[in-house]
């Protein structure tokens, strides 16, 4: 059975038609990166596309095979970004009606750019999901046929040929090719391709850990539903992964790894600084997965690409990245370090850190015993950090090493200013951090769903440019009402970590 599966997508995939809308894409070595992690690093430039993404190769495979007769009645799909374009890319090509459900939460650069393929636009829902189940039901309905992102035949050999391209581009050897999952699309794909033609090739799935669905199917043996996804790489935030494309990957993926947001950040700064050009979180997947995978295996003199699958960047999600690239690539550690309130701690303090830069520095008189300071300090090498942090504590400074503190990095370093003497009053606070979403009414949905008799003791959020806004709240909450809070917390469904009894928390912020 396996034969005639493997026998059924080369086929597909060698007599796919992409050509007409879709550019072979360069397969690329990026030097510094090479250089720096000892691996011959090669980026398949995806992002090079005219949609600056690979998925137009799949929606144009998946309409041109159409019959003239479901032509005719057009076809729908469901998108916020990438698959959007591509679907529409491909229906202005061949004269066929588009429409389009996106979410009532996408930008409006996006909805203009598939508008300005003459695709119709249809918002509906505040998520995908919601989006999806509209397009399905208005499919029905018009008859028109649905293009699905990733779980279809056609799509999954529409994306195969860049497996097939990158095996025609790469000269010598190729020891692995990591490959960003969302529904898995595209992996399914390249993997029953490249797997077929040279099997000695390892394909590696890379994910978020915060929308890792592949990876947790594939260790279950089963495909796994996730309750919530992260949305920083929001072209891999899919809660179910496809049914054929876990099939493929159960076949054919030889392993898999997990990131997180520092480690994506600092990848799009790793491929910028090779091309001068800006992936997107989920362009820039393959890559951490890449850097990351290298040195769990302690590879050298290994040949290894990655597919660089998409561009479609926010503007105003670039300070983000900038922020989070530094500690992503273990070049800024951040520490809270607690000094004596007396004339010449600071000096000592500074002493301690030496010849380094520092980056950032917060403090403020909280009372006369005892400061907190947040400092962030300038590294090669992770190892650095924890040298430096055994350093200070030689010398009788107290410290603690903040660098993969979640809380510290997204909101404390932005709020730190000491505590005034009422924050010592502040009883029963408990701290939790949110992602909300970023549409209206998001926080009027929280107030609404906290009971009247909960004080908000402290409240900050920031916009990252992206679909989710990352919050951190404190409450005053009776403790004869904490079955009531965990059941406020799951009816309001937002991403929530308790943070009550962080130290980063505890230092700066807690009474």
């Amino acid at each position: 059975m396996a034969r005639k599966v493997a026998n059924d997508y080369l086929t597909r995939i060698l007599n796919a038609r992409v050509y007409d809308v879709a550019i072979e894409t360069p397969l690329e070595r990026a030097e510094q990166l090479s250089a720096r992690i000892g691996n011959n690093v090669l980026l398949k430039r995806e992002d090079q596309q005219s949609v600056f993404s690979f998925k137009l190769r799949g929606a144009y495979n998946k309409m041109v095979n159409l019959t003239t007769a479901q032509k005719k009645k057009g076809v729908i799909a469901a998108s916020a970004g990438n698959h959007a374009q591509g679907v529409a890319l491909s229906a202005q090509r061949l004269g066929v009606e588009a429409t389009i459900v996106m979410p009532t939460t996408t930008p409006a650069i996006k909805i203009n750019a598939v508008k300005s393929r003459g695709a119709s636009v249809v918002l509906h829902g505040g998520s995908f999901s919601d989006s999806y189940e509209h397009a399905v039901k208005l499919g029905k309905k018009s008859g028109a046929t649905f293009v699905h992102p990733f779980d279809d035949p056609d799509v999954i050999a529409g994306q195969g040929t860049i497996g097939m391209e990158i095996l025609r581009q790469v000269h010598g050897e190729l020891d692995a090719v990591f490959v960003a999952v969302g529904g898995g699309g595209l992996i399914a794909g390249v993997a029953a391709y490249i797997k077929q033609v040279r099997p000695s090739v390892k394909i590696i799935a890379v994910q978020p850990k915060d929308s890792s669905g592949m990876v947790q199917s594939l260790k279950a043996g089963k495909r796994v539903q996730l309750a919530d996804v992260g949305l920083f790489a929001d072209g891999v935030a899919v809660k179910l992964v496809g049914e054929e494309t876990f099939r493929l990957a159960q076949m054919y993926v030889d392993d898999f790894i997990l990131v997180d947001t520092d480690a994506i950040s600092a990848a799009i700064k790793d491929v910028f600084t090779d091309t001068r050009s800006i992936l997107e979180p989920a362009g820039a997947l393959s890559v951490a997965g890449l850097k990351a995978y290298a040195a769990k295996k302690k590879w050298q003199g290994k040949t290894l690409a990655a597919i660089a699958c998409g561009a479609n960047m926010n503007f105003d999600r670039l300070r983000f990245v900038a922020e989070r690239a530094e500690i992503g690539e273990a070049r800024e550690a951040l520490f809270a370090a607690t000094l004596d309130e007396k004339p010449g701690s600071f000096r000592r303090f500074i002493g301690a850190i030496g010849a380094r830069n520092v980056t950032e520095f917060n403090y403020r008189f909280a009372d006369d015993r005892q400061a907190h300071v947040f400092v962030g300090v300038a590294i090669t090498k992770r190892e650095e950090a924890i040298s430096l942090l055994t350093q200070l504590r030689g010398v009788g400074i107290r410290c603690t090493d903040l660098t993969d503190n979640e809380l510290a990095k997204s909101h404390v370093r932005h709020l730190v200013g000491g505590h005034s003497p009422r924050a010592q009053k502040v009883l029963r606070e408990r701290v939790f951090r949110f992602e909300f979403p970023e549409r209206p009414g998001a926080l009027m949905q929280f107030l609404n769903s906290m009971r009247q008799d909960w004080n908000i003791t402290l409240f900050h959020y920031r916009n990252h440019g992206s679909d989710s806004g990352r919050v951190l709240v404190g409450m005053q909450v009776p403790t004869n009402q904490s079955d009531a809070l965990t059941q406020f917390i799951s009816k309001l469904g937002f991403p929530c970590v308790e943070e009550t009894t962080n130290p980063a928390y505890k230092l700066f912020l807690g009474g």
